[in-house]
């Protein structure tokens, strides 16, 4: 039984690797610690099928060490301690998958070794390492993000796979179309392999082999367990869990939650989640939906399971009931737009800090109204750069909360920003 796709057709140097030129690339950084074998300890933060355990692979194989695999959902200290005994007779890297998922004394038991240089620790995760990692691991790791494959990449992908794979390259196949490949591939390379080998394989006895969106679709609806092995799906139902709260659809909401307990999911996890969609999507709609999250993402962690549930539900079906804004994350995208527009604009005078006696000679600090000496605790004054002045980066939802906050703005600004 042949071994799967993306198995067969991992890279073995960073010149291989499709994506990630960022990091892998010609003078990127991955490339000049490896020529140097200076390797520093490291997380690899991205999503699924990315390339972070082929990276891993390929340092280990690159600086000719004994190489370790440990997954965070079936190891303990103990076999931590067993790699670090190993690693003292010889330097070793230890990849750790989903080491989000390792407690506090787990990722202690790692400490010193990191340390001393004992392993080359490389760690991988699809959540934000800020959250997860303890603070002590974290700073003793270079944390390098990873991008979703785009278009051209996952292409390049194909095109590899056809002529490099003796299997493939034995058919004759013609791609027709490739946006149901992509768009179901969502930027992994992984699933991309399995899926168009399992396209092919299905379709084996046609000749030539044409693929078509419609076939893409139809396969992979009816067999979609045999090319999800690597849990691929579970990133499907998340996006499913917040796109019905998002949507107001409480009941679907409570399925797809259902739908990832029964599946093993992590509770923080999902609580994570949720906390990030009360801002983004609910945001000043209802400013209780954040307090409730996070009171949410408290809870399972101090609970966990089975009683954990009971809280996830009350917040998933909390926050589908809710109104909607995503006034908030708009105001943030576009501000950072202006930013990347318009560099470092300086901060107006008559707002800076002013510490020192020169700085309040050379005016800083100079005619600056303080708010709560004027009636109804406001000046209206100037706080954006000049270039910037009267730019609306917040424009309140149409919801009953943020209506209040456009009126009260209004009242303050009269026509300055347009509300």
């Amino acid at each position: 039984m042949r071994a799967p796709l993306a198995e067969r057709l991992r890279p073995a140097s960073l010149d291989d690797l499709v994506g990630q030129e960022h990091l892998t690339g010609k003078g990127s950084i991955l490339q000049k610690a490896i020529a140097q074998g200076k390797v520093p300890s490291m997380i690899l933060w991205g999503p699924p099928g990315v390339g972070k355990t082929t990276i891993a692979n390929i340092i280990a194989h690159t600086l000719q060490v004994p190489f370790y695999t440990l997954s965070a959902i079936s190891s303990g200290v103990k076999d931590i301690r067993e790699v670090i005994d190993l690693a003292k007779h010889q330097h070793a890297v230890l990849f750790i998958d989903e080491i989000h998922r390792f407690n506090k004394s787990q990722q202690d038991a790692l400490l010193g070794a990191v340390e001393k240089g004992i392993i080359t620790l490389i760690g991988a995760t699809t959540e934000n390492p800020s959250f997860e990692v303890n603070a002590a691991l974290l700073s003793r790791c270079q944390v390098y993000v990873l991008r979703p494959l785009g278009e051209p990449e996952l292409k390049q992908l194909l095109a590899q796979a056809m002529q490099k794979d003796e299997w493939l390259a034995s058919k004759t196949i013609e791609i027709q179309e490739s946006e149901a490949l992509y768009n179901i591939a969502g930027g992994d390379a992984r699933k991309l392999l399995n899926l168009f080998e399992l396209v092919v394989d299905t379709l084996q006895d046609e000749s030539p082999i044409v693929i078509t969106n419609e076939k893409v679709m139809d396969i992979a609806q009816q067999r979609v367990a045999i090319y999800d092995k690597a849990g691929e799906q579970h990133y499907d139902i998340i996006s499913a869990f917040i796109k019905s709260i998002r949507g107001s659809d409480p009941n679907a909401a409570v399925y797809w939650l259902a739908r990832m307990l029964e599946g093993g999911e992590d509770v923080k996890f999902i609580a994570r989640r949720m906390v990030i969609l009360a801002s983004e999507d609910i945001g000043n709609a209802n400013p209780n939906a954040l307090l409730l999250a996070t009171s949410c993402f408290t809870a399972v962690n101090l609970i966990g399971n089975p009683e954990g549930r009971i809280i996830l539900s009350q917040c998933a079906t909390y926050l589908a009931s809710s109104p909607k804004s995503n006034a908030s994350y708009a105001a943030i995208g576009a501000a950072q737009a202006a930013v990347s527009q318009t560099g470092d604009l300086p901060v107006p005078l008559h707002i800076r800090n002013a510490p020192t006696k020169l700085m309040k000679q050379q005016g800083y600090g100079k005619g600056y109204q303080y708010s709560h000496s004027y009636e109804n605790n406001f000046s209206q004054q100037e706080y954006l750069p000049d270039l910037l002045s009267g730019m609306k980066f917040y424009d309140p939802g149409k919801n009953a909360r943020e209506d209040e906050l456009r009126k009260y703005l209004k009242a303050l600004w009269k026509e300055k920003y347009g509300y």
